[in-house]
């Protein structure tokens, strides 16, 4: 005889913890979850910016590698999202120490917990020297500073998945953009160098790119978390529809009507892939998701949401 659910036990709240919750997709899923009535904690080095702070979310600091600092997540958490990044993506130690390190910190906390779901945000850049479109498997071998400890990270985590069942996944993004995202990527960087009316140095824009917006990936996120399919799998994000970098940048700048990108004055790096983008058919069968929406409507809303903001900061500057 199936057992009824009491009440009381209708209102328990899911409870999830976001490392890197103050940052631009930690912030949209943090949105995300408290609309789902969920409570939120999240831990990051540092507060959030006034931009990104939401009022119900509880904000703890400290750093993966610290034990000291380790110790404040002392609560039961449902579901665990590892978004901890490391903005200098030449530093090798700091990008080793926190993206690996840090991972397996964070399993040997919650390896004893019942959480329902450990899901670590990788990296396309997993893939490195693989043909494009990426399909996901474990046998990668990336040699790039970033690239290389997302990769460790996933192999330890799937381990620990199939030696000890510990309840993880790993979902592999893109080029992720849209609002309140930092200038340190290219669509917010180009965005703001438009709207100052600025000529910019480009490369040649030659690259194949995958962009999507920020709310599709949140959409794919809650999906994962809800979903009892995706333990000890890897599942990319992404539009599935490849753009050239310069056509992303030219129609920003149509968009806008200002600025004025100089292509070809930035050289490409040595490392760098011209074609650089997933397959998705995964995650259309595995958690039935795929992206909706229309990559001008998307840009056009970013677009919409900055300038907004671009003349509030100048009203207040003036």
């Amino acid at each position: 005889m199936e057992k009824k659910t009491s009440p009381m036990e209708k209102k328990i709240k899911s409870k999830i913890l976001i490392i890197g919750g103050t940052g631009f997709i930690g912030f949209h899923l943090a949105k995300k979850c408290l609309n789902l009535g969920w409570k939120v904690t999240s831990f990051s080095t540092k507060k959030p910016k006034s931009l990104r702070k939401l009022k119900q979310v509880k904000y703890l600091t400290g750093n993966l590698n610290s034990k000291l600092s380790l110790k404040k997540i002392n609560k039961e958490f449902d579901y665990v999202v590892n978004l901890g990044g490391y903005v200098d993506h030449k530093n090798k130690v700091g990008n080793y120490n926190t993206h690996y390190i840090g991972c397996k910190n964070l399993v040997k906390i919650f390896s004893d917990k019942n959480i329902r779901l450990f899901l670590q945000i990788g990296s396309g850049a997993e893939y490195e020297n693989i043909k494009s479109p990426h399909k996901e498997h474990f046998n990668c071998n990336p040699k790039s500073i970033y690239g290389r400890p997302k990769y460790l990270a996933t192999n330890y985590l799937i381990k620990e998945f199939k030696k000890n069942k510990f309840p993880c996944a790993i979902v592999r993004l893109y080029q992720v953009y849209g609002e309140r995202q930092d200038t340190n990527r290219i669509i917010p960087f180009i965005i703001k160098s438009c709207l100052m009316d600025k000529i910019f140095p480009c490369s040649d824009g030659k690259q194949l790119r995958d962009f999507i917006d920020v709310e599709q990936v949140i959409n794919a996120l809650e999906k994962i978390l809800k979903s009892k399919k995706v333990l000890g799998q890897i599942i990319n994000i992404g539009s599935g529809k490849p753009i050239k970098v310069r056509s992303v940048i030219e129609k920003i700048n149509i968009l806008i009507k200002k600025g004025k990108p100089e292509f070809g004055k930035i050289a490409m790096r040595k490392e760098e892939f011209i074609k650089y983008y997933p397959d998705i058919n995964k995650a259309k069968k595995l958690i039935g998701w795929k992206p909706k929406k229309n990559f001008i409507k998307s840009l056009s809303a970013t677009i919409n949401f900055e300038k907004k903001l671009f003349k509030k900061n100048k009203r207040q500057i003036a």
